[in-house]
């Protein structure tokens, strides 16, 4: 399929010495995909991407699911694209559907996969943290003085959602160049803005809670409850409230438990958290 040293195909007759074996000293990612799969397509060549700039830090197993249809059900993959993580001969996370780039950094960050020639590395300096209006205030600046910078809207449309300016941050998001609106930064835009959207009908804190004591199967209580203790940065409360949701329900409203703990874990920053909680979402999932 490759030349690149690090990506194989694995099939079921070689998978426990090619991948759970080799996992105690190298960890694999697990690639589950097909060829008539669009996201699967979008994924695949960025894994591969990753795969050849960490240099060995991992190595990137791809099943065909049409070729490899028992391997797929042993590991009772539901839908594609679908990625695990080994590390030790063990499956530690995963996840369904394609993130993006930046997404997946973090994901290998976390579970400290780390590329071979950086691993030597010293430690970066933490970024000077300022208040989210100065922040604003430095962005249009600079957008001042440098108007043929679009990438720096992208920027203050995300300082505008943390001050709640969600109206001039999606008239951003709208006038984006086409090559900008895949960016990771327009993608956590988006999830915010949905959340945001989500609000507009909902009811306060109080009742909402109120009606999940009532009835702690209230789902669409729950989603309204989880989306604005997200966006109020109470993060664990909301992800507390959508991984609820998938227990006690997973197709509620065609899988909006799932989406929902996806488009927070776009937009929460707290990586350690954003890794707890894709853990427990893979254990529910697979």
């Amino acid at each position: 399929m490759t030349d690149n040293p690090f990506v194989f195909d694995a099939a079921l007759a070689s998978f426990e010495q090619d991948v759970i074996l080799k996992s105690k000293e190298v960890p694999i990612l697990v690639d589950f995909w097909a060829a008539w799969c669009e996201p699967c397509k979008a994924l695949g060549p960025i894994l591969e991407k990753l795969a050849t700039e960490f240099n060995g830090g991992f190595l990137l197993a791809k099943v065909d699911v049409d070729k490899e249809q028992q391997l797929a059900g042993y590991f009772q993959v539901k839908s594609i694209p679908t990625v695990m993580l080994l590390k030790n001969g063990q499956i530690v996370d995963g996840f369904p559907g394609a993130l993006p780039e930046g997404q997946l950094r973090e994901f290998l960050k976390h579970h400290e996969v780390l590329a071979k020639e950086t691993t030597e590395q010293a430690v970066e300096i933490a970024p000077e943290v300022i208040a989210p209006e100065e922040e604003v205030a430095k962005l249009r600046a600079a957008i001042e003085a440098e108007p043929e910078k679009p990438e720096l809207k992208l920027d203050l449309m995300l300082a505008l959602l943390k001050i709640g300016g969600f109206t001039e941050a999606e008239k951003i998001l709208d006038g984006l160049p086409a090559n900008l609106a895949t960016d990771d930064r327009a993608i956590k835009a988006k999830a915010r803005l949905v959340f945001a959207a989500v609000l507009k009908d909902a009811p306060p804190s109080s009742v909402l809670e109120q009606a999940i004591a009532s009835n702690p199967d209230d789902n669409r209580a729950r989603h309204y409850l989880g989306v604005r203790h997200v966006l109020e940065d109470n993060a664990q409360a909301g992800l507390e409230q959508f991984l609820e949701m998938l227990k006690r329900d997973k197709s509620f409203e065609e899988g909006l438990p799932r989406k929902a703990l996806i488009d927070a874990f776009r937009i929460i920053e707290d990586e350690d958290l954003v890794g707890q909680y894709r853990r427990k979402m893979a254990s529910l999932l697979f």
